[in-house]
């Protein structure tokens, strides 16, 4: 088992299997997305030069799939109808993040997206509740890039720093997904904040 891992981690299709995670895990959280593209980095850190898989294809590759999957919520919340409104309105959560969001973008900062991608579902929430409210695309999605990048950018610096400072080994990669785990943690308290002393509305 650990073989065929090991050889995944080693071929070209891992950039499709990190790509898939982390478009899914906007609609399917659970989906360990932000591991995944940890343990490639690590991977990749523990190569040569030109093996697989590349540090900037692997962060490009992760950032572009993260920015389509909030895409795709956008658009399936903004076409939603009747009833995922009625969904949405009874689900504070829902509805609080649409009210925070509406009102940063109003604003001209977007810092509230950038946030919710590191938070537990925070990245679903705001995609969803952006898409909901009919926020316009351009207001939004220059926001989703940023938080896109700056996630893939994080996650894959973690692993290969990681494995450079502790070794390409499972404890290397265990500190690594528990820093991630841990801005993850950061961003969600951040979010639970008051709009005003979070800085982000």
């Amino acid at each position: 088992m650990l073989e065929h891992v090991g050889s995944l981690f080693g071929s070209p299709w891992i950039y499709a299997v990190v790509a898939l995670s982390v478009l899914l895990d906007v609609f399917l959280p659970v989906l360990p997305s932000g591991v995944l593209v940890i343990t490639a980095a690590t991977a990749a850190a523990a190569g040569s030069a030109a093996d697989v898989p590349d540090i900037l294809v692997l962060t490009l590759c992760a950032a572009t799939a993260s920015v389509l999957g909030d895409l795709a919520a956008y658009r399936l919340a903004w076409r939603g109808g009747d009833r995922l409104d009625r969904a949405i309105s009874r689900s504070r959560r829902l509805t609080t993040a649409q009210e925070r969001l509406g009102t940063a973008l109003a604003r001209g900062g977007g810092a509230l997206v950038v946030l919710a991608r590191f938070a537990p579902a925070g990245r679903s929430v705001v995609s969803l509740g952006a898409g909901a409210a009919h926020r316009r695309a351009r207001d939004f999605l220059p926001w989703s890039a940023l938080a896109g990048l700056t996630w893939a950018v994080y996650s894959v610096a973690l692993g290969y720093f990681g494995a450079h400072w502790l070794g390409a080994s499972w404890l290397g990669t265990a500190v690594s997904v528990a820093a991630l785990f841990g801005a993850g943690a950061g961003a969600a308290y951040l979010m639970r904040r008051e709009p005003r002393a979070s800085g982000v509305s």
